[in-house]
C-alpha cells in the first residue's frame, strides 16, 4: 500500500488547540481554567481530510507537549496504510499511542473515511438513534454559584445536572443541595472522581436521603484501585454506581464484568481511542452494566464525535458531553450542543459533521 492509494493515509499533521474558557471546571483533583488540547488532521490519498482531538488526562500525567509528541510519532507510521480497512490501522494504533493521542488518531481516520463514504460517523457504529441529550455540569462551587449555576442550566432547558464533590465533604453537601432547591424535580447525578473513599461516600448518600435527595447515579466514589470501595457503595448506597478511572481499558471491563463492583461504567474515547472505547461497551453491555459516555475538557468535535459513537451504538444511560458549553469562543463549526443537551446528529451527511472554523 503506498501514499498515493486513494484510500491511504497521505498525510497526519498535529497542531495545539488552545483556547480560554468562560469559567473554572474544578473537579476533586484540581481546577482546570484553559483548554489545551491537540488537534489532528488526517488527509487520504484523494484528498479528504477528517479532524480529531486529544484532550490530556492529567491523571495519566499527559500534557499538550506528550500528545503532540506521541500523535506525530505514530502518525508517520500510519502513512501508507489502508484507511479503507479501518479495524487493522485501528488495531496498529494500539500498538503506537495510546490515551488521548490514540483518541485524536482514531477520530482523525474514522471522520476521514466516513466522510470519503459519504456516511455520518454513528452509522459506522450501527445507527441506532440520530440524537443523544446530555446533562450539564455545576463543578466545585460555592453554594451561591452551584445554586444560580443550576438556574441557568435549568433555563437551557435541561433536567439532569451533574455535581462535581469529593474535595470538601460540608461544602460538597452544601452544594449539591443548593442545586437541589434550584431546580425542583431536578434529576442530580454525583462524581467524586476518586476524592472520597467508600465510608465517606456512603455518608455523603445518607446525609443526602436525610434531606430528601437521592441521586440518580453516583460516579466513583472510590479511589481507582479500590474495586472492593466501589462494590461496598454500590451494595450499600441505594443508587447506582459508576466506574470511571478504575476503567481504564479491556481488562478492566472484563473485570468489572466480572465482580459487578458497579453498575454503569462511563466511557471515555480519551482513555483508549475509538476501538477499546467500542469493545468496552460490547463487554460491558453483553455483561449487564449499563452504559455512560463522558469525555475530559473537550471542544464541540471530540464532544460530538462521542455523541456519534453513543447514539450510533445506542444504550447509552447516561450522557455527559457538556464541555463545550465552557469555551468562551467556539473554535468549531458544524453540530453544537443544543437546548436541552441535545446533540442532533440527523442533519450530518458524512463524517462527524464539525470541523475547525478557519
Amino acid at each position: 500500500m503506498t501514499p498515493s492509494c486513494r484510500d491511504a493515509v497521505a498525510g497526519v499533521s498535529a497542531f495545539a488547540l488552545d483556547a480560554p474558557m468562560n469559567a473554572p471546571f474544578e473537579i476533586a483533583t484540581g481546577a482546570q481554567t484553559e483548554v489545551r488540547n491537540v488537534l489532528v488532521r488526517v488527509r487520504l490519498g484523494d484528498g479528504t481530510v477528517g479532524w480529531g482531538e486529544g484532550a490530556p488526562i492529567p491523571y495519566k500525567r499527559e500534557t499538550q507537549a506528550s500528545v503532540l509528541k506521541a500523535v506525530r510519532a505514530a502518525g508517520r507510521m500510519l502513512v501508507g496504510r489502508d484507511a479503507g480497512g479501518f479495524r487493522p490501522l485501528l488495531d496498529a494504533l494500539e500498538g503506537l499511542c495510546g490515551g488521548a493521542a490514540r483518541a485524536a488518531l482514531s477520530m482523525a481516520v474514522l471522520d476521514a473515511w466516513t466522510r470519503k463514504r459519504k456516511l455520518p460517523l454513528r452509522m459506522l457504529f450501527g445507527g441506532a438513534s440520530s440524537s443523544v441529550r446530555s446533562d450539564v455540569t455545576v463543578s466545585i462551587e460555592t453554594p451561591a454559584q452551584a445554586f444560580a449555576s443550576a438556574r441557568r442550566i435549568a433555563g437551557l432547558g435541561v433536567r439532569t445536572i451533574k455535581v462535581k464533590i469529593g474535595k470538601d465533604f460540608a461544602g460538597d453537601l452544601e452544594r449539591t443541595l443548593a442545586v437541589a432547591r434550584a431546580v425542583r424535580g431536578v434529576k442530580i447525578m454525583l462524581d467524586a472522581n476518586c476524592g472520597y473513599g467508600p465510608a465517606e461516600s456512603l455518608r455523603f448518600l445518607s446525609r443526602l436521603k436525610a434531606r430528601g435527595v437521592v441521586p440518580i447515579l453516583f460516579e466513583q466514589p472510590a479511589r481507582a484501585a479500590d474495586w472492593k470501595g466501589l462494590a461496598e457503595v454500590s451494595r450499600r448506597g441505594g443508587v447506582p454506581v459508576a466506574a470511571d478511572e478504575s476503567v481504564q481499558g479491556r481488562e478492566d471491563a472484563w473485570k468489572l464484568a466480572r465482580t459487578r463492583a458497579a453498575d454503569v461504567v462511563n466511557i471515555k474515547l480519551m482513555k483508549y481511542g475509538l476501538l477499546e472505547a467500542w469493545e468496552v461497551a460490547q463487554i460491558c453491555r453483553a455483561a449487564g452494566i449499563r452504559l455512560m459516555i463522558g469525555g475530559m475538557v473537550e471542544s464541540s468535535l471530540a464532544m460530538t464525535c462521542a455523541a456519534h459513537f453513543a447514539a450510533g451504538l445506542g444504550g447509552f444511560d447516561f450522557v455527559d458531553l457538556d464541555t463545550p458549553l465552557w469555551f468562551e469562543r467556539e473554535p468549531f463549526r458544524g453540530v453544537r450542543i443544543g437546548r436541552g443537551g441535545v446533540y442532533d446528529l440527523a442533519g450530518v451527511r458524512a463524517g462527524i459533521g464539525v470541523e475547525p472554523c478557519s
